[in-house]
């Protein structure tokens, strides 16, 4: 198994829970998703005990799930509580998943329920902060989980991948640092005194900067464990502090990334990012998300590509050089997290 299982990941955004059972293969598992009669979410195995049935295909009706199939009715702990003209005492019990609904997402554990450390999940400052703005989206992406920490821990690709909104040229010429905190990598580059890119010189129009400004920027990846990376992202006027600017003459953002294995060889990909400036304006937030899912999707052909690649040339080692230190930091935690996982109790 290439991932950790005593670990929170997302596996779906709120909105995407609600009257309906929502179906999702994560880590391995096909997961039933649904709200109880007190809205709060529930995990189940998509299978339902009587011949199979996927539970999602089903409704739910007064807080419980009800197969589509012949009517079987299932409880969030993983019980059958009834089925027409049926004894179901003896009904085999369905796993169920511990699940948090936290931040606007909902939270999985992919181990044993009774392990999950509501307390791990990780804190986002800028849920329901009026001064912050998110926005986000969701891609499914036919590659291994890891590429993707690969691809967010080494921005050097942005001026090829990216050429026409973030990339630039000076990101190639800056070299990055990266060093390990306990469990966290990071990653981080700094450049001073250059031409903004387009994205960034329209944020610091938004805010009512005009002209071409020679600017200072700033990348800093987090990875911490099982697979999420936040990247603090920016752009302040040359001269006026860098990332400590104050925030009239800067535009900052954390562009989050929740990356969740399906299967080997497949991905669910929560992108998103908050910004901390001109919070209330929704049409901006608009055209940001827009902007977004337009460069990650030329992230997602560039990792789907080289998955199928490093399938079809599977005896071909890789280079590690210096711009890989992060993935491959993050790779080492992951790595070492799995072994613990191993290692009977």
């Amino acid at each position: 198994m290439s991932w950790m299982r005593n670990a929170w990941y997302v596996g779906a955004t709120s909105v995407e829970v609600g009257d309906a059972p929502l179906g999702r293969r994560l880590l391995g598992s096909r997961m039933a998703f649904f709200r109880d009669a007190d809205g709060r979410v529930q995990a189940v195995e998509d299978f339902c005990p009587h011949r199979g049935a996927a539970l999602s295909l089903g409704r739910v009706c007064k807080g419980e799930l009800v197969c589509g199939y012949h009517g079987l009715v299932m409880g969030g702990d993983g019980v059958t509580r009834s089925m027409p003209g049926q004894r179901v005492a003896a009904f085999p019990r369905i796993q169920r998943f511990a699940v948090e609904e936290r931040y606007g997402f909902i939270w999985v554990w992919a181990g044993e329920a009774e392990q999950a450390d509501p307390s791990t999940i990780p804190v986002l400052e800028w849920h329901d902060n009026p001064a912050w703005a998110y926005g986000g989206g969701l891609f499914h992406i036919k590659a291994d989980y890891r590429l993707m920490i690969d691809n967010l821990m080494d921005l050097t690709h942005e001026t090829y991948v990216h050429s026409t909104s973030i990339g630039q040229q000076e990101i190639d010429e800056t070299p990055c640092t990266t060093r390990r905190e306990g469990t966290t990598v990071v990653t981080s580059r700094f450049m001073e005194n250059i031409e903004a890119p387009p994205f960034w010189l329209d944020a610091l129009r938004a805010i009512g900067v005009e002209g071409n400004p020679r600017v200072d920027r700033w990348q800093v990846c987090r990875f911490s464990p099982p697979s999420h990376v936040l990247i603090e992202v920016g752009v302040a006027l040359a001269g006026q502090g860098g990332y400590d600017a104050p925030d009239d003459k800067k535009v900052y953002s954390v562009v989050t990334d929740f990356i969740t294995p399906e299967v080997d060889g497949s991905m669910w990909y929560f992108w998103g990012m908050a910004r901390r400036f001109r919070p209330q304006d929704a049409a901006l937030t608009d055209r940001i998300r827009a902007g977004q899912h337009g460069i990650f999707s030329e992230d997602l052909e560039v990792l789907e590509r080289q998955q199928q690649n490093l399938d079809a040339f599977a005896q071909r080692k890789l280079l590690k050089l210096n711009i890989d230190a992060g993935g491959v930091q993050a790779r080492r935690v992951i790595e070492e997290h799995i072994a613990k996982e191993a290692v009977p109790a």
